[in-house]
């Protein structure tokens, strides 16, 4: 029995990020997809249910929309929430994609970015740069497993979600950015 849950997300009046569709089920969350062609005029956080003839949500999918709803509302305590738990078959296997996203996840923290290259260090094979590149194509749970703090090596943001995603990947750094510099602005000065 899978569950779906949409949230759909305007982030600031000029630019919309989009609907972000979460599927999953009673065992975790599956997908969460950022769909960029919504469009809409609004500026608001709301949260629409369609399920597959469910009156209630899973609990895990209930918190994955916590999650996404602190997120977005204030970044800096995303850490104090627990994430929801992750059911999709790329995350559970041993693959060297589900390896590098769970690097990712565990040890890229708000507001840090990491290079591809530093990433396929950080998973344990320093000469892996594209595959990592790879498992950020296919990272079925972007802004969780924040993909988007994948920079490239020359400092340029990249692309994401294939191109028609980049102003997002920049808001969501500036997002994480200003979060921080609003929690601790001491702290930042010092690390410019």
């Amino acid at each position: 029995m899978l569950g779906h849950f949409s949230v759909e997300i305007e982030v600031f009046p000029t630019v919309l990020v989009g609907e972000i569709m979460l599927t999953g089920c009673e065992m975790g969350v599956h997908t969460i997809d950022i769909q960029v062609e919504k469009r809409s005029s609004r500026y608001w956080l709301a949260q629409h249910m369609v399920s597959n003839g469910q009156s209630e949500i899973s609990s895990e999918l209930q918190r994955c929309v916590d999650w996404l709803q602190c997120y977005f509302i204030h970044p800096e305590s995303v850490s104090s929430l627990p994430p929801p738990v992750f059911h999709h078959p790329l995350l559970q296997n041993d693959s060297f994609t589900a390896k590098v996203l769970w690097t990712l996840f565990m040890k890229v923290e708000l507001g840090k970015t990491v290079t591809y290259k530093q990433l396929a260090e950080m998973a344990g094979n320093p000469k892996a740069v594209r595959a990592v590149g790879g498992a950020m194509r296919r990272n079925p749970i972007p802004l969780i497993v924040p993909c988007h703090r994948v920079l490239c090596s020359s400092g340029e943001s990249g692309r994401y979600m294939g191109g028609k995603g980049d102003h997002i990947k920049v808001w969501l750094l500036t997002h994480e950015k200003k979060a921080l510099e609003e929690v601790n602005p001491e702290k930042t000065e010092e690390s410019t």
